[in-house]
C-alpha cells in the first residue's frame, strides 16, 4: 500500500477502528430505502454533529459533507450502481461503475478517504458477478495509481423468490470464499455481512487479512443490533458500516454514540444500550 493510501486510511480509521454510516441508499432506486433520508441535507447535518468516523455517500451528496467547515467525519464514496436490490427480479442483472473511464475521479475531487464497490454473488446470475469483477479491476488500477484505499463489499445473495428482494445471506461457508476472492482482487478494506452465528465471524476476518467492517443490512431492534455488534467486534471486526440501523431509528445520534462506544471503547451490548437510552 502506498504512503498516500495509508494517510487516507488513517483519516478513516481511529486507532484501527471505524464506524462508517452509510446514507448512499438512493442509488438503489428503492422507495423503502429512502425512509428516513427524505431530507438528506438535515440527515447529513445531524450525522456530522453525531460524529461517526465516516459517512458513506454517492457523488451527488458528497458536497453536503465536504462543504462543512471544521472537523467532520471522513468521506467514503460509492463508485457503482446496479439493480440487485430491486423488489422484482429483472431480466438482466447488472452492476456498473458511475464513471468507467475515470472511476475514482469524483472521489479524488471530493477528497474521499476511500471508495467502495460491490461484489455480488447471486445464484444463476453469472453476468452481474463478472461485471463486478471487471469493476473491481478498473478500480484497483486507479486506486493503486492515485493512492486511494479500495473497500470491497462481497455479498452472497439469496436466490430470487426468497423474501421481498435479493436479500444477502449470513452463511459463513459462502461468505468466506467470496471475502477471500475480494481480498485476492486487491481489496484494502472488506465490508462483509455478519455471519448467522457471530462467533463464526473470526473466519471472515482471517480470510480478509485486512481491516474488516461489518455490514448492517435492514433495520433491527436496537438492543439486538447492539448486542450483535459487540459480539462481532469480539471476533476481530474493525468496525461497522451501518445505514438503516442508524438513520431509520428515532434518535440516530444516540445510535451513533452507542455504536462508537462498542467500537472504540469495547463496551458490551448491554452497556451500549444504556448509552443509547440516555437522553433518547
Amino acid at each position: 500500500m502506498s504512503a498516500i493510501s495509508k494517510v487516507r486510511l488513517n483519516r478513516l480509521f481511529n486507532q484501527g477502528k471505524c464506524l462508517d454510516v452509510a446514507i448512499d441508499h438512493g442509488i438503489a432506486n428503492e422507495p423503502d430505502f429512502l425512509i428516513g433520508l427524505e431530507d438528506i441535507t438535515r440527515v447529513m447535518q445531524n450525522l456530522i454533529v453525531a460524529r461517526p468516523d465516516a459517512i458513506q455517500v454517492n457523488y451527488g451528496q458528497a458536497d453536503l459533507l465536504q462543504q462543512h467547515q471544521g472537523d467532520k467525519p471522513a468521506l467514503v464514496m460509492r463508485t457503482d450502481v446496479g439493480n440487485a436490490y430491486n423488489q422484482a427480479r429483472h431480466r438482466e442483472m447488472w452492476a456498473v461503475l458511475h464513471n468507467p473511464e475515470e472511476p475514482i475521479l469524483a472521489a479524488l475531487q471530493m477528497d474521499a478517504a476511500a471508495v467502495v464497490v460491490n461484489l455480488y454473488l447471486i445464484p444463476d446470475e453469472p453476468t452481474i458477478f463478472r461485471m463486478c469483477i471487471e469493476n473491481i479491476g478498473r478500480l484497483r488500477h486507479a486506486c493503486e495509481r492515485y493512492g486511494m484505499p479500495l473497500m470491497v463489499e462481497p455479498l452472497v445473495m439469496a436466490p430470487a423468490g426468497q423474501g421481498a428482494a435479493y436479500g444477502s445471506l449470513g452463511d459463513v461457508e459462502k461468505i468466506v470464499p467470496l471475502v477471500r476472492l475480494a481480498r485476492e482482487l486487491g481489496a484494502d478494506i472488506i465490508k462483509a455481512d455478519p455471519t448467522d452465528n457471530p462467533e463464526d465471524f473470526h473466519r471472515v476476518v482471517e480470510a480478509a487479512r485486512c481491516p474488516t467492517l461489518v455490514r448492517g443490512g435492514g433495520k433491527g431492534e436496537i438492543s439486538a443490533v447492539l448486542n450483535k455488534s459487540a459480539a462481532l467486534m469480539a471476533q476481530g471486526a474493525s468496525g461497522m458500516v451501518y445505514g438503516r440501523n442508524v438513520y431509520q431509528h428515532d434518535n440516530p445520534a444516540q445510535v451513533v454514540k452507542a455504536l462508537m462506544a462498542i467500537i472504540h471503547q469495547g463496551v458490551s451490548g448491554e452497556e451500549a444500550l444504556a448509552i443509547y437510552q440516555q437522553n433518547a
